[in-house]
């Protein structure tokens, strides 16, 4: 898909839902089934992606766009820090991240507002908001492994 073709489709009708990078179309194929237009930016390009999804699953859509993410990602050895940061980021769904925007001084997020959290593990059943650009670059190879044995 080109960028023409993606900005066409986001004119031609309403879309049914907007988030970055991402719309629906509100014309639906098939019972809930309708089409979804993504653009992406992995390794400093902006490829355009297509697919239907079912919304009767709220979370299709990121689940597509987290499965396009970790097949056009699958070689991580060649991309930088701050690429490999951004694929954790778009393929973290949308509830397990976060960016503080109201934090009080006394939680010790106030100097942190405006910066990307995800939630990581932190050992047995605990988890933690992360500063996203915080994470070890073992947390970093973790998370995408999981995302290439995801794939396989």
């Amino acid at each position: 898909m080109t960028a023409s073709e993606y900005h066409f489709m986001l004119d031609l009708l309403p879309p049914l839902f907007m988030r970055t990078g991402m719309f629906g179309m509100s014309e639906y194929k098939a019972g809930n089934v309708t089409s979804v237009f993504l653009a992406i930016r992995i390794r400093g390009r902006e490829p355009w992606f297509h697919g239907f999804c079912d919304l009767t699953d709220r979370q299709s859509p990121d689940k597509m766009r987290a499965a396009i993410i970790a097949h056009e990602t699958g070689a991580s050895d060649s991309m930088t820090r701050s690429e490999k940061l951004e694929a954790i980021w778009n393929i973290t769904p949308v509830e397990l991240r976060g960016i503080p925007r109201n934090a009080e001084p006394e939680t010790g997020w106030a100097e942190h507002r405006g910066k990307r959290t995800i939630l990581v593990n932190a050992g047995r059943h605990d988890a933690v908001f992360k500063l996203l650009d915080d994470l070890s670059d073992l947390e970093i190879d973790e998370f995408l492994s999981k995302v290439r044995l995801r794939r396989s």
